[in-house]
């Protein structure tokens, strides 16, 4: 049986403690539980800001430590199941389980509960918080910082009911190989972005969102369906226009799905490979 490296936190060198017998490995090791407490924090191939991006972790979310390389940690993102190495200036033990996740795009908190207060942040749709006390509109977190209570929801609860719509919020975000947030964001990176923020899992690559839900036809596709080629995938808007990310805006953009076929076509990428259905 294989395993895809991306998910699985072994090396020939070395593996989770929880792999042993499955994994083949030299040595294994327990992990150690940390959390996000940077706004975001990148998850790189290498011990390396320089090397390539794979992912990128948001505030409150766990990570499971396995080995410290210099100024990294190398280990397991929990939400997503990535793997790769991560500042560990990003990370703090991990605490109390997360109370509330930001519903808004990005959102500052502060240092009193007032908005004229010094701001830390901004933070990310998405990122997870713990609450520790409520003052009027607003909500004192574990961190010490004050966020406006609008801006979030109680873990489990009011979760978006259109995935497109999450998406559209994103419209003229720049381009971000691995990007996860307003910032910055890539075309997995909006699809999970939406998803999540509709109480639904969802792999972080295009490769394994491709196989989400079931398969439809062209003639079938409506708004929130899927749509992905090799490498990439988009969010439907409507029967005729798709939402991505993508390197040829360098943005999240809406066109005609027959312009985007046309043009990969044309670039030799093939068409789609996959239409879905949530």
């Amino acid at each position: 049986m294989g395993f895809d490296p991306r998910l699985t936190l072994a090396r020939p060198d070395l593996a989770a403690a929880a792999l042993e017998g499955v994994v083949p490995a030299t040595r294994y090791s327990k992990t150690t539980r940390l959390q996000v407490i940077a706004s975001a924090a990148p998850l790189h191939r290498s011990p390396d800001l320089g090397s390539e991006l794979l992912d990128e972790l948001l505030f409150g979310e766990r990570f499971e430590a396995l080995e410290t390389q210099g100024d990294f940690v190398w280990g397991q993102a929990r939400r997503d199941g990535y793997v790769g190495f991560v500042p560990a200036a990003a990370f703090a033990p991990e605490g109390e389980p997360p109370t509330h996740r930001l519903t808004a795009l990005r959102a500052f908190a502060f240092a009193e509960p007032q908005i004229r207060a010094p701001a830390v942040g901004p933070f990310s749709l998405n990122a997870l918080v713990r609450i520790e006390e409520e003052s009027g509109s607003w909500g004192r977190a574990d961190s010490g910082a004050w966020f406006w209570l609008a801006h979030l929801a109680p873990i489990g609860a009011r979760f978006e009911r259109d995935a497109a719509a999450v998406a559209e919020r994103f419209l003229g975000t720049p381009y971000r190989w691995s990007g996860r947030t307003s910032v910055g964001i890539d075309c997995s990176g909006l699809v999970q972005q939406a998803l999540y923020a509709c109480g639904l899992a969802c792999p972080r690559d295009a490769d394994l969102q491709a196989g989400l839900g079931r398969v439809i036809g062209r003639s079938e596709l409506t708004r929130g369906d899927l749509v992905a080629w090799h490498g990439h995938i988009g969010l439907m808007v409507d029967e005729t226009r798709l939402l991505h990310a993508n390197a040829h805006h360098m943005a999240v953009a809406l066109e005609p799905l027959a312009e985007t076929i046309a043009r990969y076509e044309a670039a030799g990428e093939g068409p789609p490979i996959a239409f879905r259905r949530l």
